[in-house]
């Protein structure tokens, strides 16, 4: 990490601290007052997407119907599987909490960043102190990707979108296939809502994209 001076943040990011279990207690070790923000999912559609993404690198990987199960039959789902092991958030926010307090912690919705990305980056300053300076007026909604775009109100110049990698069409997967990922997910999700005090409210979201 960078030497900070007075007066600036470092961040540094990367999907994959989250769920390694060696993460919590090497950051804590180098910087025990770390803030820390975690942007979370559904995790079910988080699965699909995952998948989707290595799809794309991999298209002649089993189905994501195959990979989902230890065994159809009996509806047992592989957690081992990376693209569901990650999506059981309770199980890794506890490593976390062995070494960080709850309050150094924000969690950002995935699926509100879409939907408000204004609202949810204010969160954000505010966790982090800053002057809310990133407001409306610096996002585009891009019908064709999805997502929200970033944009300087003073600037003419085309906004900046994700990357070709996120947007992705999923794959059409069979819905009794989402229905029991969904009851696998639903005590871990429970679990992930009375650790935090957020009611990210997965259990309600009707439609997988």
């Amino acid at each position: 990490m960078p030497r900070t001076v007075d007066g600036q943040i470092t961040m540094e990011k990367t999907p994959s601290y989250f769920v390694t279990s060696e993460a919590p207690q090497r950051i804590h070790s180098m910087a025990k007052d770390t803030k820390l923000i975690v942007v979370v999912r559904d995790p079910v559609t988080r699965a699909i997407s995952d998948y989707t993404q290595t799809l794309s690198k991999k298209p002649d990987i089993p189905t994501f119907e195959v990979l989902a199960f230890k065994n159809r039959t009996l509806g047992l789902i592989d957690a081992s599987w990376s693209a569901i092991r990650i999506g059981i958030y309770a199980l890794h926010l506890q490593s976390w909490l062995r070494y960080f307090r709850l309050a150094q912690m924000h969690l950002v919705s995935g699926e509100r960043l879409i939907v408000d990305p204004a609202g949810e980056m204010a969160k954000v300053q505010d966790f982090l102190g800053l002057t809310r300076v990133v407001t409306e007026k610096h996002f585009y909604f891009n019908k064709t990707k999805g997502f929200p775009c970033l944009k300087k109100p003073e600037d003419s110049g085309a906004p900046r979108c994700l990357g070709k990698s996120k947007g992705r069409t999923h794959p059409p997967i069979d819905p009794d296939v989402i229905l029991r990922l969904r009851k696998f997910y639903k005590p871990f999700n429970m679990m992930f809502y009375q650790m935090t005090g957020q009611d990210f409210q997965w259990e309600q979201d009707a439609g997988d994209k």
